[in-house]
């Protein structure tokens, strides 16, 4: 058995069935090839993340051409001029932070007839050097994609700081998506990824604990 596929079987057991039902677990495969993401894709695992579009498009077309149930998510910084190429390779946007991004989200996806699920980044430790929509301004973000643009936003995304209990931070994420009526929460990676969970994420995007280190 392949390293990768002994390794998400070894989180999924730590998380347990209970949770997995209503749980993603997000492969992030960002600097790792063909022979480290295929094993998984072949075992049935449908789930991945990139953080560069350029990246996922040369990694990615061909296996999403075989597998048609694999679902990519863009887990970076996306850039306006990078925003049509995203949208034709990536299922699921999580770091939608901006009113223009949005505004060209929504005019490519017209131009191209797909229709992505996206998540609004959250800036839930207000870092200035951190990307996402302070918390007073989610709701009228929100607002604004869902009625003006018509993007499907089904949650909410944050990356904690580092320095801190990421509970505390988890927490308030599931607090503002409650009050905000969304269904989706993607927080928690290798690090954090059970204090996540028990505060309610319903996606959690791992990389180094089933891909090993990146050179």
């Amino acid at each position: 058995m392949h390293d990768t596929i002994t390794n998400l079987l070894r989180i999924k057991e730590e998380i347990n069935l209970k949770n997995l039902q209503k749980l993603k677990i997000i492969a992030v495969s960002k600097t790792f090839g063909e022979e480290k993401i295929l094993p998984l894709v072949n075992s049935g695992h449908i789930d991945f993340g990139e953080n560069k579009v350029q990246e996922a498009v040369l990694k990615w077309s061909d296996i999403k051409d075989k597998f048609k149930d694999v679902k990519l998510h863009m887990l970076g910084k996306l850039q306006s001029n990078k925003v049509k190429h995203a949208i034709k390779i990536f299922d699921y946007i999580h770091s939608l932070d901006n009113y223009k991004l949005a505004e060209k989200i929504s005019i490519e996806q017209k131009n191209l007839n797909k229709n992505l699920k996206y998540f609004i980044q959250v800036n839930i430790g207000n870092e200035h050097q951190k990307n996402g929509v302070s918390q007073n301004e989610v709701k009228n973000f929100l607002e604004e994609c869902k009625n003006d643009l018509k993007l499907d936003v089904i949650g909410l995304m944050c990356i904690p700081p580092n320095d801190e209990k990421s509970k505390n931070y988890f927490s308030k994420m599931f607090k503002i998506k409650e009050e905000l009526n969304l269904k989706d929460l993607s927080m928690g990676m290798s690090n954090d990824y059970l204090d996540a969970i028990n505060c309610g994420s319903t996606m959690i995007r791992i990389g180094s604990k089933i891909f090993g280190k990146r050179s």
